[in-house]
């Protein structure tokens, strides 16, 4: 089976369950990775009412497709599935599902894992918060600013 990618950006719910059947429609691979991010309750100390993400239509799906294709040529994945939610979300609403599929599971787990790091800072979204002491668009984060660095020298033999 050739290497898949399924890249969505939506304001509908997405299904757990249908995005790992994609992702793991493979008998080749004997590990599937998924990472899903959701909206918390405290950021920063602060109580969240909910979360608005915004995106710029076209450029975020290339973005996403561009992340998506630097974790394939770093890691040994054969399907990879990227689905990024959009809109004004409640509290602990899904909003981000990451997943890949590889013959063995280190490769599946350092693609997610670098997938998400590429995605808080390179991915066009943009994060207003909305908590008890008012609404405020939001940054990376440091920890999300620095991240992606740990990548920079990464060998794509460490990944099988």
């Amino acid at each position: 089976m050739l290497p898949q990618t399924f890249i969505r950006v939506s304001s509908e719910p997405f299904s757990v369950e249908e995005a790992y059947r994609m992702t793991a429609d493979s008998q080749q691979d004997g590990a599937v990775v998924l990472f899903i991010g959701k909206v918390r309750d405290l950021n920063l100390g602060e109580t969240v009412q909910h979360l608005t993400l915004e995106h710029y239509p076209g450029m975020t799906e290339r973005s996403l497709q561009a992340i998506a294709e630097q974790a394939r040529s770093r890691f040994a994945v054969n399907t990879i599935t990227i689905i990024h939610r959009v809109g004004t979300f409640a509290l602990g609403e899904e909003i981000v599902l990451v997943a890949a599929s590889a013959v063995h599971r280190h490769a599946a787990f350092m693609a997610a894992e670098f997938m998400m790091d590429m995605l808080k800072t390179q991915a066009p979204f943009w994060k207003r918060e909305v908590t008890n002491k008012g609404a405020q668009w939001l940054s990376p984060s440091p920890q999300d600013d620095i991240a992606p660095q740990k990548w920079i020298n990464f060998n794509k033999d460490e990944s099988t």
